[in-house]
């Protein structure tokens, strides 16, 4: 009997040095991982909303996100993808906004390439009172269709899709419409658009485009398998660019080869412009897109290639416009487009020092002159107000 009690003491006293080892533990583990944070609110949210929403957001029943400051009035699809993001996104927040992004689907649905092809033709501008696209114009792009899918989808997990537009039904055909149009066949990578189908052009990747959250998403929403693969072979790639840069810096756009996915360099103005070669207007959304992916999706590869960034980020007194992969700025001004990616970035890491050094990044004024800018910022905002939720 004495050999026993002895026995079960031991064992209650084995088992409570566990729990306590365990409780040390997980104490230490909390204490050494500091948590995201982000100190968004949701009053500054709705008032930077309204204010968008007064300088950018134009027309009637058909509305579209406005990208001139000066001359005609244009849009582009990169736009209104945006447009329907935020106005998606700000519902979580209160706002009434489902007439607005149906306003803007509308819009979308009016401007598709062809009653055929219902990816967005890329640019329209006002020429006798309506917004139309040259027959060249009636191309897309890649960035801008894989938005609206994503804004569709969060549509109908918002509001349903029982109302006014069937959100699925439009999310699941332009899906469709990018497999089959926006994809490499070989490398299972996004295309930069549907006209890029020469030999000289179908290599050709933006590297923003690379969303690896959005896949996973396409794959779970839709059943199709194979928006896994094109998810993997993004990640992949992502990971190849990273390590390629001491700086973790990606160009605005690559080229990426066979099924081995080689990667090789463009020159500049063989795209877009001449910083085609650079983290410039296209590669300041990785930190962004990257790290959406590691929100959602706890994705430990997108958190490491997200900090590499962050890293060298950290290290810059401010954050310019536009560098060259090895870290040179090219130029001397600041701009939101780059700056607020890599906060909410820092923010959703728990980078706490890039997180205090830009505290007010996201809460200053929106720029009512320049879209871009203003526009990343507002998205940012939003992306900042979701972390943790």
């Amino acid at each position: 009997m004495k050999t026993f009690k002895r026995h079960k003491y031991q064992w209650l006293i084995g088992a409570l040095i566990i729990l306590v080892a365990i409780a040390l533990g997980s104490a230490i583990y909390k204490t050494q991982r500091p948590q995201a944070t982000s100190s968004t609110t949701k009053s500054e949210i709705v008032s930077h909303y309204r204010t968008w929403k007064k300088d950018y957001l134009r027309g009637g029943q058909q509305k579209y996100v406005l990208t001139t400051s000066s001359g005609a009035k244009q849009t582009l699809s990169e736009g209104q993808g945006y447009g329907m993001l935020i106005t998606a996104m700000v519902a979580q927040h209160g706002v009434k906004s489902q007439k607005i992004f149906n306003q803007l689907t509308r819009y979308y649905l009016a401007h598709q390439v062809s009653s055929t092809k219902p990816l967005m033709a890329w640019r329209q501008t006002q020429r006798q009172g309506k917004m139309q696209s040259t027959t060249a114009e009636k191309t897309s792009a890649t960035d801008g269709d894989l938005d609206i899918a994503y804004a569709l989808i969060l549509a109908d997990e918002q509001w349903g899709s029982k109302g006014t537009y069937n959100y699925q039904q439009l999310a699941k055909k332009l899906i469709g419409a990018i497999k089959t149009y926006e994809l490499n066949s070989t490398t299972k990578l996004p295309l930069v658009g549907d006209w890029a189908t020469s030999k000289s052009t179908k290599n050709l990747v933006r590297p923003s485009d690379l969303i690896t959250a959005y896949f996973r998403k396409f794959a779970s929403y839709t059943g199709d398998g194979s928006w896994t693969q094109v998810a993997q072979r993004s990640q992949t790639t992502l990971q190849k660019l990273s390590a390629a840069q001491s700086t973790g810096l990606m160009a605005d756009f690559v080229t990426v080869t066979g099924t081995g996915l080689t990667l090789g360099t463009v020159q500049p103005k063989q795209v877009a412009s001449s910083h085609d070669a650079q983290y410039g207007y296209n590669a300041c959304r990785i930190p962004w897109r990257v790290t959406y992916d590691y929100q959602l999706n706890h994705s430990r590869v997108s958190q490491k290639i997200a900090k590499k960034m962050l890293t060298f980020f950290t290290k810059q007194s401010k954050i310019k416009a536009i560098y060259t992969l090895k870290g040179q700025a090219v130029t001397s001004y600041t701009n939101q487009a780059f700056t607020t990616p890599v906060v909410y970035s820092a923010q959703a890491l728990s980078n706490q020092v890039l997180t205090k050094r830009y505290a007010n990044a996201l809460s200053v004024k929106i720029d009512n002159h320049d879209y871009y800018p203003a526009t990343i910022q507002m998205l940012m905002l939003l992306m900042s107000g979701s972390i943790g939720k």
